[in-house]
């Protein structure tokens, strides 16, 4: 097959997936256990999906790298779209799985479409506490890490403490930060900074002694300051750890944030996670945690495009 045919088969190939998607919605009769929806959010759902992709398309036509990396894309996104129709087919077309806990996508996508303002105002919730969170304990993280990784007199009474506690799984500490904070938003607070501090720490340390000692000796040399020192080699130098700690860290913030918000909130996307668990209603849990899922995998998208632009010299070395 040549280069131009695959091209082509590449461009065809989610519409082609679509199309059957939509013939197998509508020509396979229901199974009759799947609870009949006012519309078909599916179908809107997937033409949604068509349209983007068809955008895309134009706008490839006037950018080539944004062209070469859409080509590179669409057989997933014509994977992504046939194993959904599949899915659907199985859960609403035959009488295999439980229909409990196996909703159909018509009811997922409904409850997304239909509950969209009560799942933002839980979304704004989260983030705010994720924010408040990761904040602290970056900053505190980059600090502890700083002072471990470039001072050995700290590092000889910090680091024993940060061996001790680091490892110990956050979720562990939410008895105990429920008894000493005054509010359950505090409490949560700090679990999320802690679960952010302990990977920020331990790579900002491991990455600044990791820095040659040349380059400081060279430094002294010239008359520099321990400030110049620090900021000017010791953090530019190790930036590459620093950002896998920060990769560490927002994935071990969201899964604190989730076990958080399941423990004595009334908001937030975890609590209506656990909301609808606990009520049964299964394509509400399906519909949080894509929404979790889909945040999650902007920030670090958006964290890496951060990374690449300012570590220029490492670009495409780990990629998301």
């Amino acid at each position: 097959m040549n280069k131009y045919a695959k091209r082509i088969i590449n461009y065809v190939l989610p519409f082609f997936t679509a199309a059957l998607s939509a013939v197998l919605y509508f020509a396979i009769p229901e199974s009759g256990k799947q609870k009949v929806m006012d519309y078909p959010y599916y179908m809107f759902f997937l033409l949604s999906a068509v349209i983007v992709i068809a955008v895309l398309m134009i706008a490839g036509i006037f950018k080539k790298e944004f062209r070469a990396k859409l080509e590179f894309k669409l057989p997933l996104y014509a994977g992504i779209i046939l194993f959904l129709g599949l899915l659907n087919t199985l859960v609403c077309k035959t009488r295999l799985l439980p229909v409990l806990y196996f909703p159909s996508l018509d009811k997922v996508c409904g409850l997304l479409w239909t509950q969209r303002v009560f799942l933002i105002k839980n979304l704004v919730f989260s983030l705010g506490l994720l924010v408040q969170g990761f904040s602290f304990g970056l900053v505190i993280g980059f600090f502890t890490g700083l002072a471990l990784g470039y001072n050995r007199h700290v590092g000889y009474w910090l680091n024993p403490v940060t061996k001790f506690l680091g490892p110990v799984p956050t979720t562990a500490w939410i008895p105990l930060a429920l008894s000493v904070f005054p509010t359950t938003h505090g409490a949560n607070v700090f679990l999320i900074a802690f679960a952010v501090w302990f990977p920020v720490t331990l790579m900002t340390a491991s990455g600044i002694q990791s820095v040659n000692k040349t380059f400081f000796e060279v430094s002294e040399t010239l008359g520099a300051k321990t400030f110049f020192k620090v900021f000017r080699i010791a953090v530019p130098a190790s930036l590459p750890q620093i950002f896998l700690g920060l990769f560490y860290g927002i994935v071990s913030s969201f899964a604190t944030l989730m076990a958080v918000e399941m423990n004595g909130n009334s908001q937030g996307i975890g609590w209506y996670i656990n909301w609808q668990k606990s009520v049964m209603m299964y394509d509400g849990v399906y519909a949080g945690l894509i929404i979790i899922a889909v945040l999650c995998s902007l920030i670090l998208t958006l964290l890496f495009k951060i990374r690449d632009k300012i570590m220029v010299w490492q670009k495409g070395v780990i990629r998301w």
